[in-house]
Order: structure tokens, then C-alpha cells, then sequence
């Protein structure tokens, strides 16, 4: 039967292959936008009739125009929608496995083409992914006027919206409420640690698994200060009435001309290496405090954590040109200053990596800094914390008539989700899939499957007396030498990072 019936009415689904049926683009809350603009996210108004629900929804406002996703068109407003991929239509209480996309806060979607859901369904989990306002309209800093409530991190309360959503439905797809994971990459990834440690996401999930989670959260006045530079650049004044008589779209290409700025600016600090306008805020209200300390302390000691990171995190970055080119020691050495770092971390990558040009050793620095070095601390301070832990890292390497493609930051995700074979992932996996590939990612379907039904992935948890670390190869070498520089380097490095 492809028809369910949600509490805001019935939809309508289609048979996505064998013992799967997919339902898309159902709405889990009402469009953010005229009145409802930067506000938290109300109820989705209910439909009579049966909702066709045989296509993705619309993307978030941005600019990014990904491979395979729909771009966003001004004037969508439909944009908090679930997508689910069900293998027990008719009744059931299935491990439910929820997915929020990354895009560093600011693009990205549900829809695309490595997050289908259709291997993991048929591994045994009902899959749901869903599309959460980005950019400024979900992370942007609105000022209090005294008489409308504009919350910070209005994409983290879209998520928790969807994972309520996802708790009063879940079971007339064949879903167990009780018994759901949640999953993200990079920012969706970060996204997740946040929830790990905020009260308003308590117990709506008893599992996390993050790959690449990104580091930075913001304070309060590093988000007012960039809603000053948004509003200078989309001309209107920094409040609540002239950010909402700015367009979506004008504060998306303010956005993208205020990171254009940075990036044009050796001068301008930590951002001009990667600009990244939005971030959690730690506001004090919705996110209290960073996900690195609220797990510290214990705060999310009850949820099973999986933690996974590529090997070589940043070569994606630079080679689609969204980092800075810093080609001399002169130029690493001001990026480490910038970054706050210490004098001899630089020199012990270096030392690691003797006959590397600058580039490459600056690429592994920044890569350590923002993902797999804080990925590591996230994991660790869980264990501590007495929180079940698992790691992981993903090493898949491949030699193509174009040169070595690289570990790199979101190769290991359309293994995760089974998806390799896909014309969109392609650039990631350097051309189509080897048999080899096939087996890689039958055992990460296997292994995040096996993690959302029971909570153990197939290896060692974290301790108090080892760190065992699984990494993913396509020859399924457990625990290979990755060559990398020693941890020991960032034992002087404090996290959460220095903001901007």
C-alpha cells in the first residue's frame, strides 16, 4: 500500500524498487516565510485528500547549484519537508535512521543524489531526510524589537521540528519513534552534536552518527556583527524591519558579496581561507552551549555516538576552489597565526610530510583543524563522559588517468548510503565504481544499519585505555597506517576554535 496517513492528512508515495516505497516532499511545517519569517517553525497546515508525494520539495533559499539537486528559485516557500524511504509499508517498528544535509550552513539539500535512501531501506531502516532553512534565514542574527521573538538558529529549531515530526509519524511507515538515529555531514553533522546537548531535542533520538563534523559555533556578537555586514551589503538597516523587507534572494547574494570580500582579502583573518558567514549561535536560549563542552559534561552521556572522518578532509575544499591557495611558508605561517595556532604545529606537519609542496601540508593543517581534529575530540570527550563511542575514518584512495583522487571531504558519504553508482558522484569516487567499491560500501550500508538497530557498528568502542579507530578501505585493512601528522601537535590547540 502506497497511501499513509500523517496527522496533518494522507500522502501519497511510489514503489522506489523492490520492498522499498519512497515518499517525498511531505511537509513537517508550515513555510517560513511572510509573517512567519524568522520565526520558529510552526505547524504545517493540514490537506484533505490524498497528497502526492512523488517528488522532492524545494530547496532551501541559496545560491548553490549542486549536480543532480534542483537549484532554489525565488518565490518557493514549501521548503520544511521530509522525504522517507520505507521497506515495511504495511506495519512494522523499524530502526529509523533521520539525515541532515551539510553545506557549511549555507547550501545543500535533501535531494541530493547520494542521500536516496533506497539501500539503506533495504538494509532494514526507515530512512528520512529533510531540507531546514540555511544562509540567513536560518542561521542569521535578527535583533529583539521587544514585541516578536526572531530566535537564533532557526535551522537547528527546523530540525528539532522535523524530528517531532518525525516522533507523531514515524509509525504509520513502519518506524519505531523509539527507536531513531540521527545522521549528518559536515555542517548537518555539527548540527547533530548541537542537538546532542540541547534540552529542546531531549529524547527525540537515542543514537548519532557524524561524519566530518564541522567545528565552528559563533557567539553572539560575531552574529551581530555579521548581520551588519549583510544588511550594509544588501542595503537596508540591521533590524527586524529591514532584514525582512530584504527578499531571500537579496540576502543571499548580500551573503555571497560578503564572502566574496573576505575572500579577496589576505588581510582579513581566519575567514579569508574559507569564508563561512553562519554557524550555531550560542545564544544563551536555543543552543546554551557548545556541543564540545555540553558533551563534556555529560549531557548527552545517553546516546549512542559514531563518529567517522575522511582522511584527507580538505582536498575537496581546494580543488573546487573554495579555499585560499597558500603556496609559501610565509602564507602558512600567517594562516597560522590567523587560526591562532602555535608556531611548531605547522613545522610537525612539515616534518611529517617532508618533501610535501606548502600547499599540501597547508591543506592537512586546515583539514585537521576543522574536521578530523575536532572530530576526534567530540568522540573522545563522549567516551569520558561515560557516552558509548565508536570511530571511524575513511581512507578509500584511487589512481585515475587524471591523477590520485583523494580521501576527501564527502567521498565517504555515497558509501554510506549505498550510492556509488550514481552519475552525480562520479567527481567524488573519480569516475565510475569498482567491484572494489561495491564491497566498501555493502559493509558502511551494513555497518550504519547494523549501528541504528543495536548501537554497535561491527568494531571496538572508544575506551579509557585505546582509541579504536575503524578505517574503511577498499582492500578492508581494519586498522592501516594513514600517514599523518601525530596528534600530540594539537595538544596546545583549544577547541571550540577562536571565532573571527
Amino acid at each position: 500500500m502506497d497511501i499513509f496517513r500523517t496527522t496533518h492528512g494522507a500522502v501519497r508515495g511510489f514503489r522506489a524498487s523492490a520492498g522499498v516505497v519512497a515518499v517525498l516532499g511531505i511537509p513537517y511545517a508550515a513555510p517560513p516565510f511572510g509573517p512567519a519569517r524568522f520565526r520558529e517553525p510552526a505547524p504545517a497546515p493540514a490537506w484533505t485528500g490524498v497528497r502526492d508525494c512523488t517528488a522532492f520539495g524545494p530547496v532551501a533559499p541559496q545560491s548553490a547549484e549542486l549536480p543532480g539537486s534542483p537549484a532554489w528559485s525565488p518565490g518557493d516557500e514549501d521548503i520544511l519537508t521530509v522525504n522517507i524511504w520505507t521497506p515495511a509499508p504495511d506495519g512494522g517498528a523499524l530502526p529509523v535512521l533521520v539525515w541532515i544535509h551539510g553545506g557549511a550552513y549555507t547550501f545543500g539539500s535533501s535531494a541530493q543524489p547520494d542521500f536516496d535512501g533506497d539501500a539503506l531501506a533495504r538494509a532494514g531502516l526507515v530512512v528520512v531526510t529533510l531540507n531546514y532553512r540555511i544562509g540567513f534565514e536560518g542561521f542569521g542574527h535578527v535583533p529583539a524589537d521587544g514585541t516578536t521573538a526572531h530566535p537564533d538558529n532557526r535551522g537547528l529549531l527546523d530540525q528539532i521540528a522535523a524530528l517531532r515530526w518525525v516522533r507523531e509519524n514515524i509509525a504509520a511507515f513502519g518506524g519505531d519513534p523509539d527507536d531513531v538515529t540521527l545522521a549528518g555531514h559536515s555542517s548537518g553533522a555539527a548540527s547533530v552534536a548541537c542537538l546532542m546537548v540541547m534540552d529542546r531535542a531531549r529524547g527525540l533520538f537515542h543514537r548519532a552518527v557524524l561524519h566530518s563534523p564541522a567545528s565552528p559555533c559563533y557567539p553572539l556578537d560575531v552574529a551581530v556583527a555579521t548581520t551588519r555586514e549583510v544588511a550594509a551589503a544588501a542595503g537596508c538597516p540591521a533590524t527586524p524591519e529591514g532584514l525582512a523587507s530584504a527578499s531571500p534572494q537579496a540576502l543571499v547574494l548580500a551573503s555571497d558579496a560578503v564572502v566574496d570580500t573576505y575572500r579577496r582579502d589576505p588581510s582579513s583573518g581566519s575567514r579569508h581561507y574559507d569564508p563561512g558567514l553562519y554557524a550555531p549561535v550560542l545564544d544563551g536560549d536555543v543552543l546554551p552551549t557548545d556541543p564540545l563542552t555540553g558533551i563534556a559534561a555529560g549531557l548527552s552521556r545517553g546516546i549512542d555516538l559514531l563518529v567517522c572522518h575522511t582522511t584527507e578532509e580538505y582536498r575537496l575544499l581546494d580543488a573546487v576552489g573554495s579555499s585560499a591557495k597558500v603556496t609559501t611558508d610565509e602564507q602558512l605561517a600567517r594562516f597560522a597565526k590567523d587560526f591562532g595556532l602555535p608556531d611548531g604545529l605547522p613545522a610537525g606537519y612539515r616534518a611529517a610530510l617532508p618533501e610535501a609542496p606548502v600547499l599540501d601540508v597547508y591543506l592537512a593543517v586546515f583539514g585537521d583543524l576543522l574536521f578530523v581534529e575536532y572530530a576526534h575530540r567530540l568522540a573522545e570527550r563522549h567516551a569520558r563522559a561515560r557516552g558509548r563511542t565508536f570511530l571511524a575514518r575513511f581512507d578509500r584512495r584511487r589512481h585515475g588517468p587524471d591523477g590520485a583522487v583523494r580521501a576527501w571531504h564527502c567521498a565517504d558519504i555515497p558509501f554510506a548510503f549505498g550510492n556509488v553508482g550514481t552519475e552525480a558522484t562520479a567527481f567524488l569516487l573519480g569516475g565510475a565504481p569498482t567491484p572494489e567499491d561495491h564491497g566498501l560500501a555493502h559493509r558502511m550500508v551494513r555497518a550504519w544499519a547494523d549501528f541504528a538497530a543495536t548501537g554497535d557498528p561491527g568494531w571496538p568502542a572508544v575506551d579509557d585505555s585505546a582509541t579504536h579507530i575503524r578505517t574503511w578501505r577498499t582492500d578492508d585493512t581494519p586498522n592501516a597506517d594513514v600517514p599523518a601528522a601525530p596528534r600530540a601537535l594539537w595538544a596546545e590547540v583549544r577547541f571550540p576554535l577562536p571565532c573571527p
